[in-house]
């Protein structure tokens, strides 16, 4: 028999590449100054996302849950005045540095992390309105579109631009993960009947626990 000899650096990386995978398939997980475990079975739940989900009002992301019969709740701070950074800005088709509000929510189902968020919305827009602070005032827990409908903005049209990521460390911290660990990145933007972008968030949802659907109906077909 031939036997053949490997450098310990080879090893080494081929040993990486192996723990990796198993961290991505979901076999092991890997705890930040601890070490590497067997993974416990996860129960990976799907959310759908679709146009329908804003016309039974209230909270979206309330309203899935109910769906799946968990209980859905949110935890959010705001500030005023935030100067909207260059990505943002191009996003809302603002000029960068003008006055958003820009808002963080933690979402839980069931009391648990579920999927976090950070919201703008420019002070061109909501200033002077009953509706300037996401989660206080009259609509206090509605979703984007009914708070907007309420100052005579109508939303028309939302884009969702997903995107595989890994956690940063914050997030980790957040959602329960081990930094590095998969999540789904969405990029979402609402519109008005013009065109002009009211609210823009990124999305993150832990691809351990959920996997997001997305839902289109098909056009009836026009008569003859």
């Amino acid at each position: 028999m031939q036997s053949r000899s490997y450098g310990a650096g080879v090893i080494g990386e081929a040993a990486d590449a192996d723990l990796e995978r198993l961290i991505v398939e979901g076999l092991l997980e890997g705890r930040t100054g601890s070490g590497t475990y067997v993974a416990q079975p996860r129960e990976r739940r799907r959310m759908v996302r679709s146009r329908h989900r804003e016309r039974r009002g209230g909270s979206p992301f309330r309203a899935d849950m109910y769906e799946i019969s968990r209980s859905g709740t949110w935890e959010a701070a705001s500030e005023v005045r935030t100067p909207a950074p260059e990505n943002i800005a191009r996003r809302l088709g603002i000029e960068s540095g003008d006055p958003t509000v820009r808002t963080s929510y933690e979402f839980l189902a069931d009391g648990k992390p579920a999927q976090l968020s950070t919201s703008w919305e420019p002070m061109a827009v909501t200033g002077g309105t009953p509706i300037l602070l996401p989660e206080m005032g009259p609509l206090a827990g509605k979703g984007v579109v009914e708070r907007m409908r309420s100052i005579g903005v109508d939303v028309e049209a939302w884009v969702e631009i997903p995107r595989p990521a890994r956690a940063t460390q914050e997030q980790a911290s957040l959602l329960g993960l081990s930094v590095g660990d998969l999540v789904l990145s969405i990029e979402r933007t609402y519109c008005d009947g013009d065109g002009r972008p009211v609210e823009t968030a990124d999305i993150i949802v832990p691809d351990r626990s959920w996997e997001v659907a997305y839902e289109s109906a098909v056009d009836p077909p026009e008569p003859d």
